[in-house]
């Protein structure tokens, strides 16, 4: 058990003793931006508290789930009244069908529905099932790209490995690694010669719907489509990881933002994570029935999980998604929007060269001269001047404003921030940005 006068230093030096590095997920370790990782204790709204009894205006928002901001009283209620009649049976419930039937009608292309528990768990079997269905063995995927920890998915991934400049993971075999083909993101002409060469043995494209791992990278208008378009061209299927995107760009996630327009597709699978959940561990693969059902006890594509539909988690994600109306998400825009207009205009008025990156309410920042124009792959990602970012986020932490421990993070607003909470934010921001400019590289 902690107490209020324990620091967060003496909770990272014990977290230290019994977890390697003291944490149980590397970005949460500060190594990006150095210094102490804040251990929290409560959250509610748009506000994060820690061991020490601080009070943050919070930015991260799990990573994604928290749309309606953390704790929310109706969520919490239904949650408890779940776990009140027992935390998991290891059988089927009810409440598992209904976040099915939720999500499968959100988005379109999804018919079938299989629940798992993490993000990294649903890709994992989505590129099973694409290599069960094709008969296939190679994967591509794009560099930068972040689709969970599961071996042969480390090559340039972003986030974590994109913070440490790690370029894949050791204990990955070097057989395993070899079925996975990078290219580069929006690159079309890459993405051609690879099919050219190996298109009767690739299985599938995985693919961030929106690139938001290595900072947000949005897609090229028509890139998805042309995805797809050439995928299907050689048999081979198309995985769109929404883990990030789904259900917090819209409310059909980044594939709904796109059937709006005439850059419209359709991927073979897509997988989901975070918001599902409602910040419980949920996660989801879906798609067509013809090859959803190639999972067992169907098909022969074998997948199980004894948490699988856990119905104190499934519950807190039909709740949340329920919960997730046009006033929702017309909030999480118009806050996003918001911020990137005064954090941009901060930085400008420092004089701190930097360009916003977007992707629907996602967003992040890339600093320095050489990325002025924007970065549309993750080599543009690793131009910018990463060293200005650490003086900028102690900055607004010492403000009272949790932000992304990284540079190649997204940023996530939820529906709970109010005008009191926006306006902690802009108030950090002069100083904040005034840390930004005066920063130097650690080399000087």
């Amino acid at each position: 058990m902690t107490t209020a006068t324990q620091t967060n230093a003496d909770l990272f030096a014990r977290a230290q003793a019994a977890i390697p590095g003291g944490v149980n997920s590397p970005v949460r370790a500060f190594r990006s931006v150095g210094g102490t990782p804040r251990f929290l204790v409560s959250a509610r709204g748009p506000y994060v508290t820690d061991a020490e009894g601080r009070e943050y205006v919070d930015l991260v928002a799990g990573w994604g789930p928290a749309i309606l901001g953390h704790a929310h009283p109706e969520v919490i209620a239904a949650v408890q009244e779940a776990a009140a009649r027992g935390l998991s049976f290891g059988a089927s419930t009810p409440v598992e069908t209904e976040l099915a039937e939720l999500i499968e009608q959100r988005v379109a292309p999804i018919e079938k529905l299989r629940l798992v528990s993490t993000g990294t768990e649903a890709t994992m079997s989505a590129i099973r099932l694409a290599r069960g269905f094709t008969g296939r063995d190679l994967l591509v995927k794009f560099s930068g790209h972040y689709h969970g920890h599961s071996d042969g998915l480390l090559a340039e991934a972003g986030s974590g490995l994109a913070t440490f400049a790690l370029p894949g993971s050791a204990g990955v075999p070097a057989d395993v690694a070899a079925l996975t083909l990078v290219v580069p993101y929006n690159d079309l002409d890459a993405l051609r010669a690879v099919f050219a060469e190996h298109g009767d043995r690739i299985a599938a494209v995985i693919t961030e719907a929106a690139a938001a791992n290595m900072g947000v990278v949005p897609p090229l208008p028509g890139f998805n489509r042309a995805l797809v378009e050439l995928a299907h061209a050689h048999g081979a299927l198309v995985i769109s990881d929404e883990v990030l995107t789904g259900f917090r760009v819209s409310k059909a996630g980044w594939w709904g933002l796109e059937a709006e327009t005439d850059a419209a597709y359709t991927p073979d699978l897509v997988t989901f994570g975070k918001v599902v959940g409602g910040g419980m561990p949920v996660a989801a693969l879906g798609g067509r029935t013809e090859i959803m059902e190639r999972l067992a006890p169907l098909g022969p594509v074998y997948q199980a999980g004894t948490l699988s539909g856990n119905p104190v988690a499934v519950t807190a994600g039909v709740t949340t998604l329920r919960l997730a109306d046009d006033a929702v998400y017309a909030r999480l825009d118009e806050v996003a929007a918001l911020l990137q207009r005064e954090v941009s205009a901060a930085l400008a008025a420092e004089g701190v060269a930097h360009v916003v990156q977007t992707a629907g309410n996602l967003f992040s920042f890339l600093f320095g001269d050489a990325v002025a124009g924007g970065a549309r792959d993750y080599a543009g990602v690793l131009a910018q001047e990463s060293w200005r970012y650490p003086p900028f986020f102690h900055a607004m932490l010492e403000a009272g404003v949790s932000l992304p421990p990284s540079v190649f993070e997204a940023w996530f607003v939820t529906a709970a921030h109010d005008d009191a909470a926006v306006s902690r934010i802009l108030d950090a921001l002069p100083a904040a940005a005034r840390a930004a400019a005066s920063a130097r590289p650690p080399h000087l």
